[in-house]
């Protein structure tokens, strides 16, 4: 069966006499090839097995006067709303920020509505959704919203709240709800419309999801779900794209008139990493991993132009456009770059004699404009905002006694011995690695670490919490070394019980509970170094709580209520401990003091703790 082509004129199989233009074609791996057509006013999506070729013109063209032209262009200048306009202003119970309407020009000024908003922790990146979603409604026909998100943000009812703030009214999905949504699709033939505002957590996403035949999942569903918007929270846990998240998500979007990413990490990730979110998002542009290479060859290039204008070393000027002129003689380059007018325009003014500071300024700016992944990411940074308080970080440095001297010692030895024979075997580097900041952390976690590995109890959450670099390793210790590992289980099982890194650190929760804002959060990504934590902590002093990744949602929910509440509330908690896991996407811009009892090696996972606290509105 040949394919047909955008523009084509095609007929339904069934109807020969209902013909109608392609205006789409929709290809995927899991499913037929699929056609948007442009039918009674609208766009409709068919199977290709259920067209046919028209072979002429379906009506006779007519002519139009000039007058009769110009009244059909004022009419469609009516009916297309202008993206000059912003129809979101004053559209929720928010502050006005004018930095978070960029997404919202961004999306109505892009050729598709599809956007990765990749600004920084803290800037409002669920406020910035909301104002699409009004933005979009006021343009097009918006019936239907899916929210995508991690599940602790659906337990502390989130998204659903800030969507409030707009006056749009979300259902939250359990699975019971998402059983009876996906049967009524099937028996419908699309999403029940009472659910047609909805929140989906990814912890959902599993293979019943994605592939069950019995009861039927996405892939099994004929048509699949459509939705005029998704927006999905936390959008870098798509990055694997073997997961059945990876997979439920990429059908949904497929479907989808508009997406919306949101993630504060994905400039900070790999190249791989921000390709496949890039060709989940757009992959009618993002084609394959050479095509996402080609247009990001003229990146480095720009962004030395940009260090040359900002830093403004001797003839930075010459500098920055030589920096220019290699980003046009790349491929993507000659083909978008060289004969762009702007682009021109920008080295001209390179040229110029005498650049005064405030046409330094518009340079930087006109040179992000090139960037050729622009039109698909929105980032706001900080330092573009200036208005976030002051850092103020401080390391406390506390010495080792001597019997945690002499374990730290006798354990770097062992784990000498282990290298020396584990022939560099990834696992056994990640797993010793992870011994290392344990270490670091606590030595009292030391030992139950160690025998919960031997013993193989280590389930996917605590897995999650330990992994740094979220990379698909184990740490099931390999035969040869488990007795190297029982002999610094024995050396710290013997480690007395006085600790002074603790004891330091009930001397500045002592201290900050002098102060106004007595709130402490504090990190670890270690769940055996935040139970000796609460083991130690004085009975008739702090208040405080626990959260990690397997603590119940309901108790997560209230531990962060009361974390909230002020410390003359008696139900009030003035510290609360938490892993990574525990905290993702919430907000806490009421503390002001953060401490990482330990430090991740991933700088990607230090940002996110802190921005927990570092956010706008922050005193």
């Amino acid at each position: 069966m040949s394919s047909f082509q955008i523009g084509q004129f095609v007929a339904l199989k069934s109807n020969p006499n209902k013909q109608f233009p392609v205006i789409e074609v929709l290809t995927s791996p899991h499913t037929e090839i699929r056609y948007k057509v442009f039918v009674d006013n609208t766009s409709v999506i068919y199977y290709q097995s259920q067209l046919i070729s028209v072979t002429s013109q379906p009506n006779e063209r007519s002519s139009l006067t000039a007058n009769a032209l110009k009244a059909c262009i004022t009419a469609l200048q009516l009916q297309t709303p202008s993206s000059s306009r912003i129809y979101s202003l004053n559209s929720g119970r928010i502050q006005f920020v004018p930095y978070q309407y960029r997404p919202v020009l961004k999306l109505i000024r892009a050729d598709r509505p599809r956007l990765l908003i990749a600004d920084e922790v803290g800037v409002g990146k669920t406020i910035e959704s909301g104002l699409i979603l009004k933005e979009l409604k006021a343009r097009m026909d918006i019936r239907s919203v899916l929210i995508i998100c991690p599940k602790a943000l659906v337990s502390e009812h989130k998204w659903r709240n800030e969507m409030k703030r707009f006056d749009e009214d979300f259902d939250e999905l359990d699975g019971a709800k998402l059983r009876f949504c996906l049967h009524e699709t099937d028996l419908e033939g699309k999403w029940p419309r009472k659910n047609s505002y909805a929140i989906l957590p990814f912890s959902l996403f599993n293979s019943d999801l994605v592939e069950s035949t019995k009861p039927k999942g996405l892939l099994a569903l004929d048509p699949p779900p459509k939705f005029d918007l998704i927006i999905v929270d936390e959008a870098h846990h798509l990055r694997n794209s073997d997961t059945w998240l990876h997979r439920g998500v990429s059908l949904l979007c497929e479907q989808a008139q508009a997406v919306i990413f949101l993630s504060a990490t994905p400039i900070q990730l790999g190249e791989n990493d921000l390709y496949t979110l890039l060709n989940l998002l757009r992959p009618d542009l993002i084609i394959d991993k050479a095509s996402f290479k080609s247009m990001a060859e003229p990146n480095p290039h720009l962004n030395k132009a940009i260090f040359h204008c900002r830093s403004k070393p001797e003839n930075w000027q010459n500098q920055a456009l030589d920096a220019l002129e290699a980003a046009a003689n790349t491929d993507w380059g000659r083909l978008f770059l060289k004969n762009d007018p702007d682009f021109q325009a920008t080295q001209i003014m390179l040229n110029t004699q005498s650049i005064t500071e405030t046409e330094r300024v518009k340079l930087v700016r006109s040179i992000e404009s090139f960037y050729t992944f622009g039109s698909l990411i929105n980032r706001t940074r900080r330092r573009d905002i200036g208005n976030f308080t002051q850092r103020k970080p401080q390391t406390i440095e506390v010495d080792f006694t001597p019997a945690q001297r002499h374990l730290h010692d006798g354990l770097l030895n062992i784990m000498a011995k282990i290298y020396a024979y584990s022939h560099g075997e990834q696992n056994v580097k990640f797993m010793l690695s992870t011994i290392r900041r344990q270490a670091a952390s606590c030595l009292h976690g030391l030992a139950p670490l160690l025998k919960n590995m031997l013993e193989r109890k280590l389930n996917d959450l605590q897995m999650a919490e330990l992994n740094d670099d979220e990379d698909d390793l184990t740490l099931d210790v390999p035969e040869n070394i488990k007795q190297d590992i029982q002999e610094v289980i024995t050396l710290a099982e013997k480690l007395p019980p006085d600790d002074p890194k603790i004891a330091r650190l009930l001397a500045l929760v002592a201290d900050k509970q002098q102060q106004p804002n007595n709130k402490i959060l504090l990190f670890s990504s270690f769940r055996h170094t935040l139970r000796h934590l609460v083991n130690n902590m004085p009975q008739d002093g702090v208040r405080f709580g626990l959260i990690h990744g397997e603590v119940d949602h309901e108790e997560r929910a209230n531990l962060r209520r009361r974390f909230a509440l002020p410390r003359e509330d008696h139900n009030a908690i003035d510290l609360l401990l938490s892993s990574e896991v525990g905290c993702e996407g919430l907000d806490f811009q009421f503390c002001d003091y953060l401490i990482n009892y330990d430090l991740p090696w991933n700088p990607m996972r230090i940002e996110q703790r802190i921005g927990r606290i570092d956010r706008y509105g922050q005193k």
